[in-house]
């Protein structure tokens, strides 16, 4: 870790950094999984799905990125391979190519997850008196929370 003097002891940025790390890896499997199902999807609400999909892992791919540029200036190394985001992710991967009406199941359960992972990053950058990080770490949960509304919106029947 580097030395960083930005008013927060090297313990809390460690442990936020940490946090972030989660974040990061899921809001980069959600990415991807969100991606692979831009691509994949097929039947009646192809188009919308398609669109929908695809402003979901544009605005991911700014995230991640803000995640990232957030680890290292506390300091701290950001993840940045697949085996990493692999172990640091508690989003599971899906491994094949559900039907449409399942990737909707399966990217509201994500997002939900992610929520989790923010709540919990949030409780470790409040404690070290981290504004900033709680700052980020509040917009992406309320872009999840409401993501996540969205698509639970969407599977109920009419």
């Amino acid at each position: 870790m580097e030395n960083v003097n930005i008013g927060i002891d090297s313990v809390d940025r460690e442990e936020i950094a940490q946090a972030l790390k989660h974040l990061l890896a899921d809001s980069y499997t959600l990415y991807l999984q969100t991606h692979n199902f831009h691509w994949n999807v097929t039947g009646p609400q192809f188009r919308e799905l398609h669109l929908l999909f695809e402003e979901h892992y544009t605005e991911l791919a700014v995230a991640v990125d803000d995640i990232a540029e957030r680890i290292r200036t506390l300091g701290v190394s950001a993840p940045g391979t697949y085996k990493e985001f692999a172990e640091l992710s508690a989003i599971e991967e899906v491994s094949d190519v559900p039907p449409a009406q399942e990737m909707v199941v399966i990217l509201k359960a994500s997002h939900e997850q992610v929520v989790r992972t923010c709540r919990e990053a949030l409780k470790k950058a409040q404690a070290g008196d981290d504004e900033s990080s709680v700052a980020l770490i509040s917009d992406r949960m309320r872009i999840h929370e409401k993501t996540a509304w969205m698509l639970r919106a969407m599977l109920q029947a009419a």
